[in-house]
């Protein structure tokens, strides 16, 4: 029955379509000769009143009261209430703002300062501007790099973007916007506008130096 088979149900259809007793029947692995690992964990949520807050407290022994539940589950589903205590009292790493060329610089310099050929560093931002994934999407010779905006902005979709920057090197030490530079800026400005995401910036890292083309006015 597809009832008791958890672990095919959450590659199909993602750990928030189980149910409670069915996460906990994963974590417990396998039945009995009569009884299902579905079924070991209907019974192990009942000493707990069905409810996971107080699963959490119950201790190995408590645990082990379910015909089926040995030590060994015991301590895998008691390390599993424990992980998700410290999950719901831990911080979560905030994610960087990058509004203006001076957050960014920063952050994507020691990225790209050193490459010896052109690569395109793209950054997806949330509504909020903060960072949300940074990714390197073409990689050229010495005197260039293909950027496809295609894939650009299909990837914004993908990470639920509403915002990026864009941002490439120059091995020549030179910081000036070549019209190539300008002409890329344009076109992924415009396409992106159609798909209501905001292309915050331009910067070109050369060394030590770097150009943005939002503080220059080029976009």
């Amino acid at each position: 029955m597809e009832d008791e088979r958890p672990r095919e149900r959450m590659q199909q259809k993602g750990a928030a379509a189980l149910s409670d007793a069915e996460l906990l029947a994963i974590l417990i692995g396998s039945g009995t000769p009569k009884r299902s690992a579905l079924d070991l964990a209907r019974e192990t949520l009942q000493l707990a009143g069905n409810n996971l807050l107080q699963l959490g407290r119950l201790n190995l022994e408590e645990l082990q009261k379910t015909n089926g539940i040995g030590e060994a589950r015991a301590i895998t589903i008691a390390a599993a209430m424990e992980l998700g205590r410290r999950r719901q009292i831990s911080e979560a790493p905030e994610r960087p703002i990058m509004k203006k060329s001076k957050d960014v610089v920063p952050f994507i310099m020691p990225l790209l300062q050193d490459l010896n050929h052109e690569a395109c560093l793209v950054l997806y931002l949330n509504q909020a501007s903060r960072l949300l994934r940074q990714e390197f999407i073409s990689n050229g010779g010495l005197n260039g790099t293909v950027v496809d905006i295609r894939m650009i902005l299909k990837n914004c979709l993908l990470y639920n973007a509403s915002q990026l920057i864009i941002a490439h090197n120059h091995p020549s030490g030179n910081k000036t916007a070549s019209e190539a530079d300008k002409k890329i800026t344009q076109r992924l400005n415009e396409a992106a506008k159609l798909m209501d995401i905001l292309l915050l910036d331009h910067v070109i890292i050369a060394g030590n130096e770097y150009l943005s083309m939002s503080d220059e006015g080029l976009i």
